[in-house]
């Protein structure tokens, strides 16, 4: 399997769509459906890295990064939301998404998506005749120019408008948009909420080939994607007045967290500049220190590796980084216990025994970013016990596959247990070290108050154990204009 399954967005023409879509479905409507192949319960490297494998593929591509997390030591967490879709309105659990431009759920007419999860919930095939308020949208609708980079052949007012996305691993997923309600939940008070709907585009899939048409049992029904782009749900809401900002905040320890949309006032947090011309959340890094040693490296960390920057991913559950850094970072945090046994194991984890307190033994790992803004990353986030040993967190992407190598790449490993707040309207992003099992506040933009906005554990139809669902909270019920 390549690094991250990883898709890029490949809009073909029009009738070459059209025909996998009618092959897939009779009806005048169609799904556009996606399956996820996630790690299991057990955190280990390997099950990590299997995850993040399917996931990087889609970052070079431009498409499809999974916000993520996870409680240790148990399992690995998957940051997902509870929204309803329709009239009248049934609930999806979608996933959590920071690289995906568009929103997207399971419909009834794909046969090849999957019936149930693992997870603790009923999955739900969205089903436009059961909706009053579903309609399609037309091949020359803007939202539809705008996500095929203009006006498709062939084109008229009585054809919908389809997608096609083929992912890294050779899987591919077919369907078209779709315009309907979206319930939510709307702050309302401190730690209140109250219900609010407005219309969205989303995708519905068709037709799955390849990995994504076999059996996943930790599936949901979609993705919600917070992407950069224009088409994106962020980018949707703030063409409604919503002011075009989010943060989350992954508890690594407990699973769960904070997910809200608007501008958040407390606590304070430090931005850098998100690099322009860049389709994910890249940013210009500037030094790593080791303990209390800053690592000598021979180039520029902004220039080494494939891609511009660092990419900050909460979706990736481990980190990334190219020959360059990765060698001399793990070289500097062994010496610090110069009598390990050093072993590798499945030929790509370095491991080791250790007796005591990882966080007293191993020294902190800091990353500065432009601005002078820093991350810290401890030694009990780095190493993972496995098989009766640590074994090493960090990566080397100098060793993946031809797509993904020498890329830098900050996951959950890094991301947990902070704020992360995004600001696309002053293109920067920021972080802090953070209770994420307490609370934040964030500003209504229209009366100036200020909400406090917790952490929710949204129970499903059964028990979700380490997997998190989030409630979004929107602070401007504003969503009955969007598109409409």
């Amino acid at each position: 399997m390549p690094f991250l399954r990883t898709s890029f967005s490949l809009f073909l023409s029009l009738g070459f769509l059209l025909s996998i879509l009618i092959s897939s479905a009779r009806a005048n409507h169609g799904v556009f459906s996606v399956k996820y192949k996630y790690a299991g319960q057990e955190r280990t490297l390997a099950t990590l890295k299997a995850h993040d494998s399917r996931r990087q593929l889609n970052i070079l591509a431009g498409v499809d990064l999974p916000l993520g997390g996870s409680g240790r030591p148990d399992g690995v967490g998957l940051y997902y939301a509870k929204i309803g879709i329709g009239t009248p309105s049934k609930d999806y659990y979608l996933q959590v998404d920071t690289g995906t431009d568009i929103m997207w759920v399971n419909c009834i007419q794909c046969r090849e998506c999957p019936g149930r999860s693992s997870l603790g919930m009923d999955l739900t095939l969205y089903d436009i005749k059961e909706s009053s308020s579903g309609k399609l949208v037309p091949c020359d609708e803007d939202f539809c120019k705008l996500v095929n980079g203009g006006l498709l052949s062939g084109c008229n007012a009585n054809i919908t408008c389809p997608y096609l996305e083929i992912y890294g691993d050779g899987s591919s997923t077919a369907g078209y948009f779709i315009k309907d309600i979206v319930l939510y939940e709307q702050v309302a008070g401190d730690l209140k909420t109250a219900s609010a709907n407005g219309s969205v585009i989303f995708g519905c899939g068709a037709r799955q080939s390849g990995d994504l048409s076999s059996s996943n049992e930790d599936a949901l029904d979609g993705i919600l994607g917070f992407g950069k782009a224009n088409s994106s749900m962020i980018s949707q809401l703030a063409s409604s007045g919503i002011r075009k900002m989010f943060a989350h905040c992954l508890d690594g320890v407990n699973g769960g967290g904070i997910f809200a949309i608007g501008h958040v006032v407390q606590p304070k947090v430090n931005t850098t500049p998100l690099l322009t011309n860049q389709p994910h959340y890249n940013v210009n890094m500037t030094s790593i220190q080791v303990g209390h040693t800053f690592l000598n490296l021979t180039t520029d960390t902004s220039e080494v590796g494939d891609m511009k920057g660092t990419i900050i991913d909460s979706g990736t559950t481990l980190a990334y980084l190219p020959e360059e850094i990765y060698q001399p970072l793990v070289n500097k945090v062994l010496s610090q216990q110069p009598d390990l046994n050093v072993r590798t194991l499945h030929d790509e984890y370095t491991c080791f025994e250790y007796p005591g307190s990882v966080d007293d033994g191993f020294p902190t790992v800091t990353f500065y970013f432009q601005n002078a803004l820093s991350l810290k990353v401890y030694p009990h986030d780095y190493l993972f016990p496995s098989e009766g040993f640590w074994c090493i967190g960090w990566q080397n992407s100098g060793m993946q596959s031809r797509e993904s190598r020498n890329m830098t790449l900050l996951g959950d490993l890094v991301l947990s247990n902070k704020l992360v707040v995004y600001d696309l309207e002053k293109q920067v992003i920021g972080w802090t070290e953070y209770n994420c099992s307490s609370s934040i506040q964030v500003k209504d933009e229209r009366t100036g108050t200020v909400h406090l906005v917790g952490s929710h554990y949204i129970s499903s139809a059964g028990t979700i154990n380490a997997h998190v669902v989030i409630t979004f909270f929107f602070l401007i019920a504003l969503l009955n204009e969007l598109i409409d």
